[in-house]
């Protein structure tokens, strides 16, 4: 970790590039941004149903409850849940598990996540960590020549949390008995579910190849070596009879026993160095959210192991709403400027942001009004930061929302990272086995930062930094705005621009789901924006100094819940076909 007087050299960012004459920097001196506040957890209850279109929604009366996930089940599930009686907890949990069912390239009990949940009786947020661990044995000196051959894919995996953070979140603040919650990802993967647009086009595409070699992931998903398509209804007994035995004797019966044995054989097959001891010692961690006050809203998001949650910090405390209004929503001076922001926050990412049980993340520091007020003066409307490049490949992922009518409100991420993770599968479980530790930092990619090692390096018990970004936002000690995201490295930004068009600009859930949006890459162009961006804009950001390309497609859903005096209002992205539902 650098001394900390070395926080002075990241007033500004690595090298700029000149881009004609340099106009005025950006705005006045930033807003203060950055009390921090420790917190406590969530619980609830509800009824009720109303399904709206993926993507998007609609109401008739004031609504109490919402929905939002990634899936059109997983959301019924959740919707169900509170109708039975259960809390926002209850409900999240019980969605958790039946996205691992019916999205298996996103989440599952292989992998982990972030939970950011708001107690409305106590007027607490709190957050609980159950990212993945790197095991005790972990050899270390193969992830500098990454990526991994496909027969030591196993190598990148880590010991999953996902069933020990959904096991102490209900157990801890849920209404309704843990099998009660836990059982419909039983049923669902026993009665059958359709193949959904979204895991159609994951399976059909390259990335996948190497999940159909597997025997588990190939004989339900690659029948005959060919992808299923969208709509074809499956079965998965493997996983059903997994999750009943889950449902009625609990976490150990993961963690311990033959099922922990069988993830061991199954990863060591594959030249990991997952130990039974690893599984049997895992534990969930809360942590203490950042908490950014900004224009009157208390904002609350994920410290690390997350990046994501200091871009949302360090862009919010940059820009004034005010400032933000001036530029124009959408403008290429204000996509210009937020990608300004993030470049700084991604350069101190790899700087500063590692497991806080290793490494001192002085996130105080990092959001000091008068470090980022010199970073800003730095911005010119005419010429655009360069980032040292690095990899980065996170893109199993899934985040959900849940309100309930006491006001709790759950925003989490749960990941196996890649596209159906390491891609091979514990034969008789049918769990599949995420590649998180793939999330560790390259020495080479730091190298250009001036780091001699990684704070993001592997090590035996780390958790590799994240992108997950579940943001609660209050104003008078109510929730006004809960989001998160997948899509790796695109979750921060994606995030951070959705946030700021509903603070600064007050769109509803709908349109901001609907907004066009950019990301900034951390290798190739300096600027990505999606394939309908229009030509003026592009030329608008060239002139600004950026590198403009066009994405295929933008991987990055947001899921959005909004609150105020008329109910609740919720919207799920349609890039990746999800499902919103309020009542």
């Amino acid at each position: 970790m650098p001394a900390p007087h070395d926080f002075a050299k990241l007033a500004g960012m690595p090298r700029t590039v000149p881009k004609r004459t340099a106009d005025s920097a950006i705005g006045p001196a930033p807003p203060r941004g950055g009390r921090f506040a420790f917190p406590v957890l969530v619980g609830l209850c509800a009824l009720g149903l109303l399904l709206c279109a993926p993507g998007s929604h609609a109401q008739s009366k004031p609504a109490r409850l919402a929905v939002a996930t990634e899936s059109v089940v997983a959301s019924r599930e959740a919707m169900a849940e509170l109708a039975a009686g259960g809390n926002a907890v209850d409900a999240v949990v019980r969605a958790a598990l039946v996205a691992g069912v019916v999205s298996p390239s996103s989440s599952g009990l292989g992998g982990g996540g972030f939970a950011l949940l708001w107690r409305a009786s106590t007027r607490e947020p709190l957050i609980l960590d159950f990212r993945e661990t790197a095991p005790r044995a972990i050899d270390v000196a193969p992830f500098e020549a990454r990526p991994f051959k496909a027969e030591e894919r196993g190598r990148a995996t880590g010991v999953p949390g996902e069933l020990a953070g959904l096991w102490e979140l209900q157990h801890s603040f849920g209404k309704r008995k843990w099998a009660e919650v836990a059982l419909p990802a039983a049923r669902v993967a026993e009665t059958g579910f359709a193949t959904s647009r979204q895991l159609g086009h994951v399976l059909s595409a390259p990335g996948s190849r190497l999940a159909a070699s597997d025997l588990g992931l190939g004989a339900l998903f690659f029948p005959a070596g060919i992808a299923n398509p969208s709509g074809k209804q499956l079965k998965n007994p493997k996983l059903a009879r997994t999750l009943r035995d889950l449902a009625l004797h609990g976490k150990a019966a993961f963690y311990e026993g033959e099922l922990a044995r069988e993830l061991v054989l199954a990863t060591h097959d594959k030249g990991g160095t997952l130990a039974e001891s690893d599984l049997r010692e895992y534990r969930s961690q809360p942590r203490t959210p950042i908490h950014v006050s900004w224009e009157g809203y208390d904002v609350y998001t994920m410290p690390p192991p997350s990046a994501g949650g200091l871009m949302v910090a360090e862009t919010l405390s940059l820009f004034s709403k005010a400032e933000l209004q001036a530029l124009g929503q959408g403008t290429g001076a204000y996509q210009h400027s937020l990608a300004e922001a993030m470049r700084g926050a991604l350069a101190d990412r790899m700087r500063f942001v590692g497991d806080p049980q290793f490494e001192r993340v002085d996130v105080a520091a990092l959001l000091d009004p008068k470090r980022l007020a010199a970073r800003k003066r730095m911005f010119s409307a005419n010429r655009t930061h360069t980032l040292p490049r690095f990899q980065e490949n996170e893109h199993g992922t899934h985040h959900l929302l849940v309100v309930d009518g006491e006001g709790n409100v759950v925003s989490l991420t749960t990941t196996i990272n890649s596209a159906f993770g390491a891609k091979f599968s514990a034969p008789r479980s049918g769990v599949v086995l995420n590649d998180e530790l793939d999330d560790f930092t390259k020495q080479a990619d730091v190298a250009p930062f001036g780091l001699t090692q990684s704070p993001n390096r592997p090590r035996a018990g780390a958790r590799p930094v994240s992108s997950m970004t579940p943001t609660l936002v209050l104003k008078d000690g109510k929730v006004v705005l809960a989001l998160g995201g997948s899509g790796g490295q695109l979750i921060a930004s994606n995030v951070t621009q959705l946030l700021l068009a509903r603070l600064a600009f007050g769109l509803s859930p709908d349109a901001l789901v609907h907004l066009p949006r950019f990301t900034v890459p951390t290798s190739g162009p300096s600027l990505r924006v999606e394939p309908d961006a229009p030509r003026a804009l592009i030329d608008d950001l060239s002139w600004r100094g950026e590198v403009v390309e066009k994405m295929r497609e933008n991987t990055s859903a947001v899921q959005i819940v909004a609150i105020d005096e008329a109910g609740v209002s919720a919207a799920a992205d349609p890039r990746k076909h999800g499902s919103a539902l309020v009542k």
